[in-house]
């Protein structure tokens, strides 16, 4: 055992302990919630190294220790995760940003070159981190973010405003398109939808299963059914030309292909993730 606690034997330690304990990251997520304690960037942990932190900051670092293992997620702790190059306040309200769902945003900036003052509608907004993305990164756009969480808009609206487009984004409570009036059009329409089947929950890592709003992951009976549902009303509110992307679980390509296809739409593509999953599964409006 080491004779001084200092910031490397802490978190060195916590790294194995963490290891042992099925963390993923351990590493990382150790250097994440020595961070969190410290008030720093992960990255300065490092030049920190050599310091003894305060007894007070030691023992909210074993109480963290001691939840991580319990298995919160280490976003949930500190409340805050990154997503396309922005920091995200995440609660237990929301879904915790993934880097696979910076494919869809990539995806919907790809579809909107040359656009205009484009007009973007976000399904499911959650923690709000596709919308804000696209409004921070398109400083001309204007976005409509939906979710049938308060709670999760709350966090959004949080989010936006740390990031500067609140004037940009109109939240909206409500089930995918029903809040909006019958007269609205897009350029693009983005969702992460729940789709995660009954059946599959079972096999998810239990920092996901029991800690993450099963709202924001049941896809019902088969994984599909915001799908079929955001398929059948898409055209309604896209503009000629206009866009649908859809972000999908990596076996569920297919079967996203052939429900959007079905119901009119055009040029249906799929996009890989930087795994070469199926990630997006994005069609036009014709």
């Amino acid at each position: 055992m080491p004779t001084t606690w200092t910031v490397k034997a802490l978190t060195e330690w916590t790294t194995k302990f963490f290891a042992t304990k099925g963390v993923e990251t351990p590493g990382k997520e150790a250097r994440s919630l020595m961070a969190f304690v410290l008030a720093c960037k992960p990255i300065d942990v490092v030049a920190r190294s050599d310091e003894e932190p305060t007894d007070d900051e030691k023992a909210r670092y074993r109480e963290l220790i001691k939840r991580r293992a319990e298995g919160c997620p280490t976003a949930y702790l500190t409340g805050r995760r990154d997503f396309y190059m922005l920091s995200f306040e995440v609660t237990p309200a929301v879904l915790i940003p993934r880097p696979d769902t910076e494919t869809l945003v990539v995806a919907a900036l790809d579809t909107l070159k040359g656009v205009g003052s484009p007009r973007i509608l976000d399904l499911g907004t959650g923690s709000g981190c596709v919308a804000v993305s696209l409004a921070y990164t398109l400083k001309t756009a204007s976005v409509t973010a939906i979710d049938i969480s308060a709670d999760a808009l709350a966090v959004a609206r949080r989010n936006a405003a740390t990031h500067g487009v609140s004037e940009r984004i109109v939240f909206l409570e409500g089930d995918l398109f029903a809040p909006l009036p019958p007269a609205a059009s897009f350029d693009a329409i983005v969702s992460n939808p729940p789709y995660i089947a009954p059946r599959e929950f079972a096999g998810l890592a239990a920092e996901v299963r029991d800690h993450e709003p099963r709202i924001a992951l049941d896809g019902g009976p088969d994984g599909l059914a915001f799908y079929r549902r955001i398929a059948a009303d898409a055209a309604n509110y896209l503009r000629v030309g206009g866009s649908l992307l859809v972000e999908i679980g990596s076996t569920q390509a297919d079967a996203v292909t052939g429900l959007l296809s079905a119901a009119g739409l055009a040029d249906v593509t799929v996009t890989r993730d930087g795994a070469a999953h199926p990630r997006v599964v994005s069609a036009k409006r014709v």
